[in-house]
């Protein structure tokens, strides 16, 4: 999953990044309304963190354009999408501030300083009901994924796999039923500064075929890689 960091504070900001990334997130930071505009437009987040104190402005201004449009009409390229969930991290701790944050489109709202573990379970409740799920873990079959620990069980037994392949599969999981391109799926797994080997992906989709089944991952010739809708 790809998150998109908003703040100014380089130490913070490289804090975060780096307990993220180890918590198998691709993350990509910005420090202003403005880079973070450009950002949102030009590339797909699964999530954003945004400090409201910015280098050019209040990260509130950011979260009206991206919450401007609203949900029934068609999405315009070049522009995000305005459901993209939004946790506010910030040391505004007033009430009448985190009430403000909320009610101008925020999904959630943390006050600095934080621990890493609640903010890690925040993001993965945002992930969760953005894709339209009640349940922590996420079953397929004999198939379970668990978000929190970070493990994938078939059949009840334990299936040791990369973090790399974790985070495929999750993808894919995530978007049971639609076909994703190799490109849609490189997306989601890595950050600017992440160098990318041209056959990345099939390898680690060789590797989870070879663990889960040769059926577990289903390709369509020529344009990308699904998991059906159903299990088979």
């Amino acid at each position: 999953m790809r998150i998109l960091v908003v703040e100014d504070d380089t130490g913070i900001a490289a804090g975060l990044r780096a307990n993220l990334q180890q918590r198998g997130y691709a993350v990509d930071v910005c420090d202003g309304v403005s880079s973070s505009w450009s950002a949102l437009r030009a590339e797909r987040f699964d999530a954003v963190l945004l400090d409201l104190g910015l280098s050019d402005g209040d990260g509130s201004e950011l979260l009206k354009r991206i919450r401007h449009r609203p949900v029934a009409t068609p999405l315009k390229p070049g522009l995000p999408d305005p459901s993209i969930p939004v946790l506010i991290v910030t040391a505004r701790d007033q009430v009448s501030q985190r009430i403000s944050g909320l009610d101008q489109g925020a999904d959630d709202y943390l006050v600095k300083p934080f621990d890493i573990d609640e903010l890690d379970a925040r993001l993965r409740a945002l992930l969760r009901r953005a894709a339209g799920r009640a349940s922590p873990t996420i079953v397929h079959g004999d198939m379970e994924l668990d978000p929190a620990a970070h493990t994938v069980r078939l059949k009840g037994q334990l299936v040791e796999m990369s973090p790399r392949e974790y985070s495929v599969l999750l993808v894919l999981l995530e978007s049971r039923g639609r076909v994703l391109s190799r490109q849609q799926i490189e997306e989601r797994l890595y950050g600017w500064d992440s160098a990318v080997e041209s056959n990345a992906v099939e390898v680690h989709i060789h590797h989870l075929r070879r663990k889960l089944g040769s059926g577990s991952i289903q390709t369509m010739r020529g344009v990308g890689y699904f998991i059906p809708q159903e299990p088979a």
